[in-house]
């Protein structure tokens, strides 16, 4: 696969544009469709913006003015036919990404890989019906998907790993650690992972264990401290892993394992709370608090990666 192919995107919502500026930083010409060519201004204005933060922290080999040629907006998805990659990032609705599929089918090459940047939907589902599924793999991206080196590349049922093994070599050169799931499974890795953890953690606020500060605290000051060095399994390699069979055999019969989604959060959202994105959340915002915070996690995310790229190239 060529290092400099056209890759086509779909979506230009804030995950769909910081994508688009991945790509487009690492060379590559793009398209992006959106159904409403209406919000084209205001789009490549995003990515500009995302292109000016990484030339700031010096992560581009080009100009950003340069690197927003590259960037093609459009409603018509003809002009996705001669693209080798196309990577959607719209609602996590079944129904609708099918239908879109259905719609790239008819333009796009039988070879033309079509990824979906879903974060839990098995992708299996979304094979179902396609003419092509061999080459329909789940591609998850991290927010900002600009900045983060995270990226699952997962395979459904009847997904070609040829095809997926494509998408793992061009994600390393868009400065991606990709992981690959060679089976399909609802919520993959890190979701999975962070979800078991999030209801524990639930658990222990709802039951007056701890408070949502104590939580937190604790989880940044151990949990926090290691996993960008290493994973869990490395992690027990390097502090001893007897000690953690001995806790495993008393704890894990004590781990909440509710089916229920937490009263708290039910609550939360019914009650309008979106985060600092609305300036109501678990913890109290102002609107400047919460602009604050915004900022604060753009300029962390440079620096863990900074310091995540240290530590890779030592190991």
């Amino acid at each position: 696969m060529s290092e400099k192919i056209r890759i086509g995107t779909v979506g230009l919502g804030l995950m769909g544009s910081s994508i688009a500026t991945c790509i487009l930083a690492a060379g590559h010409e793009v398209t992006s469709l959106t159904k409403d060519i209406g919000v084209a201004g205001e789009a490549r204005e995003r990515i500009s913006g995302f292109l000016t933060q990484l030339e700031e922290e010096g992560l581009l080999k080009e100009a950003p003015a340069e690197l927003i040629r590259r960037l093609h907006i459009t409603d018509d998805i003809n002009l996705l036919a001669a693209h080798e990659v196309v990577i959607e990032s719209i609602t996590e609705d079944v129904e609708e990404k099918k239908k879109l599929y259905h719609e790239l089918e008819k333009v796009l090459s039988p070879a033309a890989i079509i990824g979906s940047n879903t974060s839990a939907i098995p992708v299996s589902i979304l094979q179902q019906g396609l003419k092509y599924p061999e080459r329909l793999l789940g591609i998850h991206w991290a927010e900002p998907a600009h900045i983060t080196r995270f990226m699952e590349v997962i395979c459904g049922k009847t997904s070609d790993l040829f095809y997926a093994q494509k998408i793992v070599i061009l994600a390393e050169q868009w400065g991606k650690e990709p992981s690959l799931l060679r089976k399909d499974i609802r919520g993959f890795i890190t979701n999975r992972i962070m979800y078991a953890m999030m209801r524990e953690a639930f658990n222990l606020v709802e039951k007056g264990y701890a408070t949502v500060e104590d939580v937190d605290r604790s989880l940044r000051n151990d949990l926090g401290y290691w996993i960008t060095f290493a994973g869990p399994f490395r992690f027990m390699d390097l502090t001893g892993i007897p000690a953690y069979l001995t806790v495993m055999r008393d704890l894990f019969p004590e781990l909440d394992n509710t089916s229920k989604t937490p009263a708290l959060m039910e609550k939360l959202v019914a009650e309008g709370a979106k985060g600092v994105s609305n300036a109501r959340g678990f913890y109290p915002y102002t609107p400047e608090t919460a602009e604050h915070w915004e900022k604060t996690f753009i300029e962390f995310s440079y620096d863990i990666r900074k310091l995540a790229e240290k530590y890779s190239k030592k190991i």
